[in-house]
């Protein structure tokens, strides 16, 4: 065997082993990537008729002075959605109205309907108080923020 020039008396390693590190550190990425996709929501079972807001929050283009509605038009107890000026408005007590961001602060969807005294949000079914846009339940974990409105007489307008 010493003739033979294929033998050598060097250890014997693969040519292109991947350092432990590697192999390490793509591990902990790929189950990084499994726990975050596991993580997020799947907002394919919130409504696929469109009718759920697009996840956009509502428009938000409103400006100052825009009349919303009259009064008679928010229930006591309830409120109304104004999708397009990205505004919900309650009424909490006989005379008393609110204001809110009709964008949910878990995910970013349109809030779309007042019942039972809370505002909903259809995306993850998270639940504010029409009294101060508080979480009551769900997902979220801040409150709606509130919006400046005005009444004018029987109008409720953006202020």
């Amino acid at each position: 065997m010493e003739g033979n020039p294929s033998m050598t008396s060097a250890p014997l390693q693969p040519a292109s082993s991947p350092a432990r590190r590697t192999v390490m550190t793509a591990a902990g990425a790929a189950g990084l990537a499994v726990a975050l996709t596991a993580c997020g929501s799947d907002d394919s079972s919130a409504s696929s008729d469109g009718q759920n807001g697009g996840g956009s929050g509502g428009g938000g283009n409103a400006v100052a002075g825009t009349e919303l509605a009259k009064t008679s038009d928010i229930p006591e107890g309830g409120g109304k959605v104004f999708e397009g000026q990205g505004v919900v408005v309650t009424q909490p007590t006989a005379g008393t109205f609110k204001a809110f961001s009709s964008t949910c602060t878990h995910r970013g969807c349109a809030v779309q309907s007042v019942a039972d005294g809370v505002i909903n949000c259809p995306c993850h079914q998270s639940n504010f108080s029409i009294t101060d846009g508080s979480v009551k339940s769900g997902p979220a974990m801040t409150a709606l923020p509130a919006k400046k409105i005005t009444v004018d007489g029987d109008t409720i307008k953006l202020a």
